[in-house]
């Protein structure tokens, strides 16, 4: 199904994307554009649960659908460190890791399920969790101020950029490792 109501949520997921980095150009006080870009940030990042929420609760589950989603969420943390980068808050070296890791796998993904092994390079916790620190950092680098007044949100973004570094390393090593003996079966 091409256009369900998960779908088209994933496809505003995607849309909005072009707006969170344009906030950033907008004549605006920074703490304004920072707090805007945040704030649709985690809205835009929320529609990732809903989607797989409406997908199962209206069983509009679909190929497309499964394609789509991950595609969206990688657009979103890809130009989310762009704008990081540009903004001098991320390292355009973290950015290239996180960014490099989301292509290799990605690709060794479409590889193995040509070869019919796509179990070997199913999403494992260590994937998850890479996730999870990358989605929490994000907006609060995307803040880069005081949360609540106490809540550094530029320490703890750098912090859980830096985990988010490690486990995309981490989890990187470990699919390439669990794909290897698929490829050596294949390619012998």
């Amino acid at each position: 199904m091409f256009l369900t109501w998960p779908t088209a949520v994933t496809w505003a997921r995607i849309l909005a994307i072009p707006l969170i980095v344009g906030v950033f150009y907008l004549p605006l006080d920074p703490l304004t554009r920072n707090l805007l870009a945040t704030v649709m940030f985690v809205v835009v990042a929320l529609t990732d649960w809903l989607d797989g929420w409406l997908a199962r609760r209206l069983q509009q589950i679909s190929a497309f659908g499964a394609f789509l989603d991950p595609v969206a969420d990688k657009f979103l943390v890809c130009a989310s460190l762009l704008v990081l980068v540009e903004l001098s808050r991320v390292h355009a070296l973290i950015a290239l890791v996180i960014i490099g890791r989301e292509i290799a796998i990605s690709s060794l993904r479409e590889w193995m399920a040509q070869i019919g092994a796509t179990r070997s390079v199913a999403v494992h916790m260590l994937g998850k969790l890479k996730t999870v620190s990358q989605m929490v950092a994000i907006p609060f680098l995307l803040y880069d101020g005081r949360l609540f007044g106490l809540i550094d949100t530029r320490l703890w973004g750098t912090a859980l950029i830096g985990v988010a570094t490690v486990l995309t390393i981490w989890s990187m090593v470990y699919y390439l490792r669990k794909a290897i003996p698929e490829i050596r079966a294949k390619a012998g």
